[in-house]
């Protein structure tokens, strides 16, 4: 709790320094880049990079195996370049995947992991921890290389298209929708920028930004939780881990983001 709190105060006085070189500036967005590029030396995401290798090499779950063997869609074993290419399909399951449900189908298959239980488990907790914690590792193999997500099978144009209409859906008790917040340019909330997520946002930007390390609440966050706190904030019903509303939208706004530079583990407010 004290090493929390501690990062936080830090964290708050980072901030309050980079808004008062925006104000000097004139510029609040320019004042929350410093902040976020101060925080992002030694960013504690490197904490989760770390757990989520020794996870991936270690012999674990009833069959006692590893996940050294686990294919990402370029191969078994491979992990460089397999993050920029998810959400994808998958033929052995049947299914589209992204990284987060892909890595649960491994645990499974290779470890003898009960997939559905994890996938019930709350975020942050037990195995979905660790889930989190090897999506981290994975993703950072291909840090600095750009989104390219497959739109060849059926299934993935399928979802695209389901996921777009998602995007723009609007309901629950506020009317919002995804783009309500993320379908036009400069928009924000506060003092955070909206990136319009309905094309390539930028390097770095919007899906090419997580998994990420909230400051905030001192956690580590990966797409499918992103989404979850999206649809809460949308006042709409939590989504089931690695439902198709949540897979979907993650292929839209993955090959909205093409040609993007991943600059995972990012650190946020």
């Amino acid at each position: 709790m004290t090493h929390h709190l501690t990062r936080s105060l830090l964290a708050l006085a980072a901030l309050s320094a980079a808004l008062g070189t925006a104000h000097a500036q004139g510029s609040t967005a320019d004042g929350i880049a410093k902040y976020r590029e101060m925080l992002q030396d030694g960013n504690p995401a490197e904490l989760f990079e770390a757990k989520g290798e020794g996870l991936w090499k270690q012999k674990r779950g009833p069959k006692n195996a590893s996940l050294e063997r686990c294919d990402l869609g370029k191969g078994p074993g491979v992990i460089k370049g397999a993050f920029v290419e998810m959400p994808r399909f998958f033929a052995d399951t049947g299914r589209v995947q992204d990284l987060e449900t892909r890595l649960i189908t491994c645990m499974e298959t290779l470890q003898g992991f009960d997939g559905a239980a994890i996938a019930k488990t709350p975020f942050g907790r037990g195995e979905m921890a660790n889930v989190t914690a090897l999506a981290t590792y994975v993703a950072t193999a291909s840090k600095g290389m750009r989104f390219n997500l497959p739109q060849a099978h059926p299934q993935e144009k399928l979802m695209y298209e389901s996921g777009k209409r998602m995007f723009f859906t609007r309901g629950g008790t506020h009317d919002f929708s995804c783009a309500s917040c993320h379908g036009e340019d400069d928009k924000r909330i506060r003092l955070q920028d909206l990136p319009n997520l309905t094309k390539n946002p930028g390097d770095g930007v919007g899906f090419a930004a997580w998994p990420a390390y909230r400051v905030s609440n001192a956690q580590m966050w990966g797409m499918q939780l992103r989404l979850n706190d999206c649809f809460r904030q949308q006042r709409f019903p939590e989504p089931k881990f690695g439902s198709d509303a949540t897979i979907a939208l993650g292929v839209y706004m993955g090959v909205n983001a093409k040609s993007a530079e991943s600059i995972v583990p990012a650190i946020k407010r």
